[in-house]
């Protein structure tokens, strides 16, 4: 008998059904630490029915115009904003993060999908010349085939909605393989869009650890596209995987991302750009500001009111809080063992680093804000994700030694500067490696409607959101006509 207190049971989602597995794990309340759920084991069976259920649904879905593809997932969009509290309900719950932030992310979503949809009215190839007499020459699109996606959980509803929306506007069947931390927000999405219209198979979700139920979607070469959003160990190695067969790869990895402070920055504004960069969602973003380099004769001043600032803010699951806890126990440990490392290499905790056990927070996963400085440019805490809410310290001369640290870094995924100089922050712009680069605001904030992704260890040069992640999830065409004149 089930009792109301007694775990959730999430299960997959595949060819339209729900669908249980032999084994289960636990899912744990990262406010608390206790048992939150129990979730599907997939493993190679159960990848392998979600393929077949995806396969089969591939070609009458690619027939269907993109225009009424664009409708379903507008209807998605429609029923995930009718129903945004309850969604922000289960990321908030799965996360540990405030309604507020979960609300605020779910609203992300609504917005992707409304854009992605749109884009079926205007799926545009092109039209152009040729040499020869009677010859026309035009390209289309045409979809991939079945598509894995594989998100990451620090905003969940948000990075499901930037892969399943393109990805099924252009005509590909989908299989959803989110985080073992976040599984009912993909089995909350993948019923929405069923009940929205798309058939049994478009897009199944499949729960389950990475190593079991990820790698055997990664390896089948029934799998056309695998987009991965995570580490960039796991993304080198899907990337080895799927470049065996020669299928197509995605990949959003990490940043270790620079904010420059100049010397004629709005040191108030700077101080707010660089606490929500830093911290916000518990620092739990790729596009953290998790490297902070200022002008020396501004550092003294910019520190202290960092730390201040860091030291204010509340770590919760409620509204009143400025961020919650990090995902799960292993995630904190790695924090944790981070800063110790950094600290016995030299440098200096100057606020935080360590894990909160009052009352209030026992059992959760709590990490407090922290800021070290002393850090040299190549120890493992200046070039390693930590995607916790950690960031470092630099001081430097002036800007051409603020730009070079800010490029010294095996990553490039985004970059901001605080400046009152135009000069200076066109200079900036053009000098900074990095996909997104920001004047006067925080590292993180990018649209649906706008391409997002990095260099180097970052990603493979692939983006998604804006019309661009349609290249990512659709093939070219090209096609000619031959006509003869003296026929007309």
């Amino acid at each position: 008998m089930v009792t109301a207190n007694a775990p959730r049971r999430i299960p997959h989602w595949i060819d339209g059904r729900e669908l249980a597995s032999e084994e289960s794990f636990e899912k744990r309340d990262p406010a608390t630490g206790q048992v939150q759920g129990l979730v599907a084991r997939g493993g190679k069976l159960e990848a392998e029915q979600a393929i077949a259920a995806a396969r089969r649904a591939f070609e009458p879905w690619a027939a269907t115009t993109a225009v009424r593809r664009g409708e379903i997932l507008r209807a998605a969009a429609r029923l995930l904003e009718e129903r945004r509290e309850e969604v922000a309900g289960i990321v908030a719950r799965e996360t540990g993060k405030s309604l507020r932030d979960a609300l605020g992310e779910t609203g992300a979503a609504i917005e992707m999908g409304y854009f992605v949809a749109g884009e079926g009215r205007r799926f545009h190839g092109k039209t152009t010349t040729s040499a020869t007499p009677g010859k026309w020459a035009l390209v289309t699109r045409q979809p991939r085939g079945v598509a894995a996606l594989i998100t990451a959980a620090n905003t969940p509803i948000a990075n499901v909605a930037w892969k399943a929306f393109p990805a099924l506007l252009c005509g590909n069947a989908a299989i959803l393989k989110a985080s073992e931390d976040t599984p009912e927000t993909a089995l909350a999405f993948a019923r929405l869009v069923h009940e929205a219209g798309a058939p049994p198979g478009v897009l199944n979700a499949l729960q389950g650890l990475g190593e079991e139920a990820g790698a055997p979607l990664v390896a089948s070469p029934a799998v056309d596209i695998v987009s991965f959003t995570g580490s960039c160990a796991v993304g080198r190695s899907i990337a080895e995987t799927v470049g065996r067969r020669s299928a197509k790869v995605c990949l959003e990895l990490g940043g270790k991302n620079p904010l420059i402070v100049a010397d004629d920055a709005d040191l108030e504004k700077a101080v707010a750009g660089a606490t929500l960069a830093a911290f916000s969602n518990a620092g739990q973003r790729c596009a953290s500001g998790s490297r902070l380099i200022v002008f020396d004769a501004v550092y003294d001043a910019f520190s202290r009111a960092l730390i201040e600032r860091a030291r204010s803010l509340r770590l919760g699951p409620t509204d009143s809080d400025d961020f919650g806890p990090v995902i799960n126990e292993r995630q904190l440990q790695a924090m944790l063992a981070a800063v110790e490392r950094a600290r016995a290499a030299g440098a200096r905790v100057l606020t935080g680093g360590h894990r909160l056990t009052d009352a209030e927070h026992a059992g959760g996963y709590y990490m407090a804000p922290t800021v070290l400085e002393g850090v040299a440019p190549h120890a493992e805490v200046s070039r390693s994700e930590l995607f916790g809410p950690i960031t470092c310290l630099y001081r430097v001369a002036g800007f051409d030694e603020a730009v070079r640290l800010a490029n010294d870094t095996p990553f490039g995924l985004t970059a901001a500067i605080y400046t009152g100089n135009v000069d200076r922050a066109m200079v900036f712009l053009s000098r900074i490696q990095a996909g997104v680069a920001v004047v006067n605001g925080p590292t993180h904030g990018s649209e649906p409607h706008l391409p997002f992704g990095g260099l180097r260890d970052s990603g493979n040069g692939t983006r998604e959101a804006g019309t661009e992640a349609l290249d990512v999830y659709s093939d070219l065409k090209t096609i000619y006509i031959n006509s003869d004149p003296a026929r007309t």
